[in-house]
């Protein structure tokens, strides 16, 4: 990434800052203060766009055409409702490291947020790893981890509908540890105002039709590869071998399982960008929706 696409947002921030032409905050209390502050982000989210498209490597690959107005429409009828943000894509694009980034960005601001990750939701497969002896030799006979029969999906919904009404929820833990347990109601999720969910099954079925805002993270097959192999050796402690074959099963997976979900995406991410410069542009999406004339 250029460091002038950075140094841009930095100064389009400290412009919108220092303008001493601003709008009165609106009174999101009354539909009319909605409906302009609707109008408002509409005309600042195609700036953003507007800028990013001249970026050395834009973050922003593609943008649904009636995104805007969609999730303008949504915030002007319910705007009491959690906004709930889903992220997919294929394993190793960069899901949980973009989550991780608009976490920070977000706490950075004092605003609460609730990261939630659908790996936890997982089957309780512990059972076949107990007859096959272990995860490598259950794959390899057949087990289709990455299906939509893999999860959880009617708990996953149910906590994701539960959530998005402002209800806190208690999510399954999928244990790492190569037993294949899945532990119920393990982990307590806070219904905030903003919730990211992350993760393949994110999309699966229904749960798509819960998102206000669906992202695709799109990355090079080369770097996936590159940050799964370092993934299972390192923090998983898997051989190379196992490592390398598990990563054929997973491009095979994905191109089954996830690809089509990025036809439904708002927003297709670029997850071969730096995420410095992607940490900028939510700085500025923030400023833009806090910088009013009181």
């Amino acid at each position: 990434m250029n460091e002038d696409d950075k140094q841009g947002f930095s100064r389009l921030i400290e412009k919108e800052l220092s303008s001493s032409d601003k709008i009165l905050k609106p009174d999101c209390s009354q539909k009319t203060g909605r409906e302009l502050l609707a109008f408002y982000l509409q005309s600042k989210f195609k700036q953003v766009l507007a800028f990013d498209n001249k970026a050395t490597e834009p973050i922003f690959t593609e943008v649904r055409y009636d995104f805007i107005q969609k999730f303008s429409r949504r915030l002007i009828q319910n705007p009491n409702k959690r906004i709930m943000i889903g992220i997919t894509g294929e394993s190793a694009s960069g899901k949980s490291t973009i989550c991780k980034t608009i976490k920070s960005i977000i706490e950075k601001f004092n605003m609460p947020v609730t990261i939630l990750t659908t790996d936890n939701y997982f089957n309780d497969i512990s059972a076949l790893i107990q007859i096959y002896g272990s995860f490598d030799a259950l794959r390899d006979n057949g087990y289709d981890v990455d299906s939509p029969k893999s999860f959880q999906l009617d708990i996953l919904k149910e906590d994701l509908e539960k959530i998005s009404q402002g209800e806190d929820v208690y999510s399954p833990e999928y244990l790492l540890n190569g037993t294949g347990v899945s532990v119920p109601r393990a982990k307590l999720v806070k219904s905030n105002k903003i919730v990211v969910v992350e993760g393949m099954a994110s999309m699966y079925g229904e749960n798509k039709d819960i998102f206000d805002v669906k992202l695709y993270v799109e990355t090079d097959n080369g770097i996936r590869k590159d940050r799964f192999l370092k993934r299972a050796c390192t923090e998983r402690n898997q051989d190379l071998e196992n490592a390398e074959k598990h990563w054929e099963y997973i491009l095979g997976a994905g191109e089954k399982y996830v690809q089509p979900y990025k036809n439904e995406a708002d927003i297709i991410i670029n997850g071969n960008a730096d995420l410095g410069y992607f940490a900028q542009i939510l700085e500025y999406i923030h400023t833009i929706t806090n910088n009013f004339e009181e």
